[in-house]
């Protein structure tokens, strides 16, 4: 889904690089596995190597420390390291996260319904990136009409 946005938008794309060790895996794991269409590929002097992934509508999700350790205990029970995590959102959960596990990535969390309504998996991909796979399983409007939820304009 790509959202349109006007030419006077400060910022256009979030785009996240991700250093791979194994180029060709994490390709086969992200592309081919996932499926995140490629937009572009470049090679350069050195073997130098760097593809971009078409990953759909971006969002820069900030959260706080509690926040951090919430959402850890949600998907998988215990405290997980810091950093950054890729969250991918898909339409079968369950198929997916096994999907990722046949391609090499470990299965931190299985697929569990969190508070918010969506069906969460934590995986590690095979250079070690946490990541989550989720599936939304209400809209988004019915959500922010629940306690706890919202904006900042709202709350």
């Amino acid at each position: 889904m790509t959202t349109q946005q006007p030419e006077t938008a400060p910022v256009l794309q979030l785009r996240v690089i991700v250093e791979a060790e194994d180029f060709d895996a994490a390709i086969a794991f992200y592309r081919d596995t996932l499926g995140l269409p490629e937009q572009a590929a470049f090679e350069g002097d050195g073997y130098a190597r760097v593809s971009i992934l078409d990953a759909g509508r971006a969002t820069l999700e900030i959260s706080n420390p509690a926040q951090k350790r919430m959402i850890d205990q949600v998907e998988t029970g215990s405290r997980q390291g810091p950093g950054i995590r890729l969250a991918f959102e898909v339409t079968d959960g369950h198929g997916v996260t096994t999907k990722l596990a046949e391609a090499g990535a470990t299965v931190i969390a299985e697929p569990r319904e969190t508070p918010w309504r969506s069906l969460n998996a934590r995986l590690e991909d095979p250079a070690g990136q946490q990541i989550t796979v989720f599936e939304e399983l209400e809209v988004t409007a019915t959500r922010t009409d629940r306690e706890g939820f919202g904006t900042a304009t709202t709350r």
